[in-house]
């Protein structure tokens, strides 16, 4: 009780000392490192491939085992800093980061290559859950229900995790064309020690927890719960991408046999990875979830499919073919403070119709695209997507925490992400079903064509579904 109190009279103390601005800018740079690794990658596939003797439909596991621990690390991550403490496990997941980097540099074959990346995965999902948790516990509550200063905060980290993210590319491109594809784990070191020394001297002290069994901290971590939850994701996509040569039909017969022993144990255990009572009881937190989960299946389809076309069909070099990309993140980091706007005075529902529109909008545009496409047709295409990125994230994500208590914050965040994940995932499918083993402006248009399909059915639910 004594605790309790003593860590409430901190709480109280804490705004003097450790601002919302400061803790905002620790998260927007911590944030950077997830979604920055899932797709740098797509400029850098090519050298590795060349460096491992491995085909692109091989090296794309890279993609896949990325998000496949994102998937399960972001919902879990968040757990874990709810139980042992935000800034401690934001920090041990950032040293994670430098540690996998270093390693990846050095990795002797593609196997060790692949662990290695997803342990830099598993690493850098901390930082979203764990520094959305913090920043939320300290915004003063509104009368109306949404945290003063949540909005602003939530738009300078939607700037970082999500528009931040369309750099990748550009970033990539430039890193491998002078330097090697090696250069892309290079940079996280410099980001991810800057963010463990601002998040020690800018983020409170986590309070000293309880000491406990490790066989009690894994049953709150449902370890049945994850690896029931994985083997229905990888068995799912193995079938998806079989569909591109030969495909396995028995993974049908296996992906329900998962579903379901996966909602037995999460409906029967008081501590589920994935909560799924209170997703069946709020209707409008699913909405949210599965409209993120459809724009991540879009957005990193073209995210991953462009550079590959841009490279083997237009002949582009890695470094050109990053620039064209940028107008990803451009027109983004342009869109997101017109959002945050547009939320302040009316509502995001706005935000994400726009969005919506813009996404249908530009993948229409993409199945015009050909070998003979001018430069200026390819950076109209992504600057409309470009719209679509800083309007939807920013409108979800604030919807998201409009129907999310205060005190399922890290959770619902770090679920949040993991429909990200699902969204990369079921992209890197697309991706081996529309190109095979050759990358061909056909195979672009498939993607274009199923990314229209999944605008035009956003666009209908935020026109027709009222999320306020």
């Amino acid at each position: 009780m004594a605790a309790t109190e003593q860590h409430r009279a901190t709480m109280n103390t804490i705004p003097s000392t450790y601002s919302l601005r400061k803790m905002t800018w620790v998260v927007a740079l911590s944030v950077i490192l997830n979604p920055l690794n899932s797709s740098m990658i797509a400029v850098a596939l090519l050298g590795i491939g060349a460096s491992y003797g491995i085909n692109v439909a091989t090296a794309t596991w890279l993609i896949t085992g990325f998000y496949l621990a994102a998937a399960a690390g972001q919902p879990l991550m968040g757990k874990l800093a709810d139980l042992l403490g935000a800034r401690r496990v934001m920090m041990t997941g950032l040293t994670i980061v430098v540690a996998s980097s270093l390693l990846s540099v050095w990795a002797p074959s593609f196997g060790w290559l692949l662990a290695f990346r997803i342990m830099l995965a598993l690493g850098s999902t901390v930082a979203f859950p764990a520094g959305m948790a913090i920043v939320r516990s300290f915004a003063q509550p509104a009368t109306g229900g949404q945290p003063k200063g949540m909005t602003s905060s939530l738009g300078i980290i939607s700037v970082s995790a999500n528009v931040m993210a369309a750099f990748g590319p550009t970033l990539g491109g430039l890193l491998v064309q002078h330097n090697g594809w090696h250069s892309i784990f290079w940079i996280n070191i410099p980001i991810a020690l800057a963010v463990i020394v601002l998040a020690y001297r800018w983020m409170p002290a986590d309070r000293k927890r309880e000491k406990g069994s490790s066989g009690g901290l894994l049953k709150l971590l449902d370890v049945p719960g994850v690896l029931l939850f994985m083997g229905m994701l990888i068995s799912f996509m193995l079938f998806l991408t079989s569909l591109g040569s030969g495909a396995m039909w028995w993974l049908l017969a296996v992906v329900p046999v998962f579903a379901v022993l996966f909602g037995i144990r999460e409906l029967k255990t008081d501590k589920p990875f994935i909560d799924l009572r209170m997703l069946g009881r709020n209707v409008k937190l699913q909405s949210v979830y599965a409209q993120f989960a459809g724009l991540n299946i879009v957005f990193y389809s073209l995210f991953f499919s462009m550079p590959l076309w841009l490279g083997q069909v237009k002949g582009y070099d890695p470094q050109t073919a990053g620039l064209l990309m940028l107008p990803f993140a451009g027109i983004g980091m342009l869109a997101t403070p017109i959002a945050v706007r547009i939320i302040q005075r009316w509502s995001y529902r706005p935000a994400i119709i726009a969005g919506s529109s813009t996404l249908l909008l530009g993948t229409l545009l993409l199945l015009f695209m050909g070998e003979d496409t001018p430069i200026f047709f390819i950076l109209l295409a992504t600057s409309i997507v470009g719209i679509t990125n800083g309007m939807n994230n920013m409108g979800l994500q604030t919807a998201l925490y409009q129907h999310t208590k205060p005190s399922e914050t890290g959770a619902a965040s770090g679920l949040f992400q993991t429909f990200r994940s699902v969204g990369g995932i079921l992209s890197t499918s697309l991706l081996g079903i529309a190109f095979g083993s050759t990358v061909t402006t056909a195979g672009l248009h498939t993607i274009a064509l199923v990314g229209a399909c999944i605008g035009a059915v956003l666009l209908v639910i935020s026109l027709t579904r009222k999320l306020n």
